[in-house]
């Protein structure tokens, strides 16, 4: 499953369709304003909420995490102990680890489990300058989980990029 992603789906307050490799409209990503914190929720067609991915206000590490249904489903945040600058872990609730890394910043990274892929994000694809795909490699992945850990590993790093 690819997905097609704009990059200005992370502007607070602004709400974005992520559309499949055909052009329908899969999620929608509504952006709260007026929020203390970063706060997003990730919508199917219906308007159902899927996942809520809101951004921990205190902690030594900026941390995002995912919840489904009030409960937390995974916790996002930048490797302690790594040389590379765009080194992610995702720790699900059940304690299943997720690596995420590669150029962030550049829309060029992947999602792993134990050394397997499970989504490559990507520019290279697209033409459009602002524009980017998510490629769900596993067809029994969590497809919203990874646009989830997508959304969340880059506003991670571009606050850190950022100084914020």
């Amino acid at each position: 499953m690819r997905l097609l992603v704009r990059e200005r789906v992370f502007a607070v307050g602004d709400d974005y369709w992520i559309e499949d490799a055909d052009g329908r409209k899969v999620f929608l990503v509504d952006g709260k304003a007026l929020r203390l914190r970063d706060t997003f929720e990730l919508k199917d067609l219906d308007g159902r909420v899927l996942l809520e991915i809101r951004r921990k206000l205190l902690g030594l590490r900026d941390t995002m995490v995912v919840e489904r249904g009030g409960e937390a489903l995974a916790t996002v945040r930048r490797k302690r102990f790594s040389l590379l600058r765009n080194h992610y872990r995702v720790t699900l609730a059940e304690g299943t680890e997720l690596d995420v890394s590669g150029r962030v910043m550049d829309r060029e990274f992947a999602v792993d489990h134990d050394g397997e892929p499970l989504a490559r994000i990507s520019r290279r694809w697209f033409t459009v300058r602002d524009t980017y795909g998510i490629d769900i490699v596993r067809e029994d992945a969590d497809a919203a989980l990874l646009v989830a850990v997508a959304v969340c590993v880059i506003l991670l790093a571009e606050k850190e990029h950022d100084g914020s």
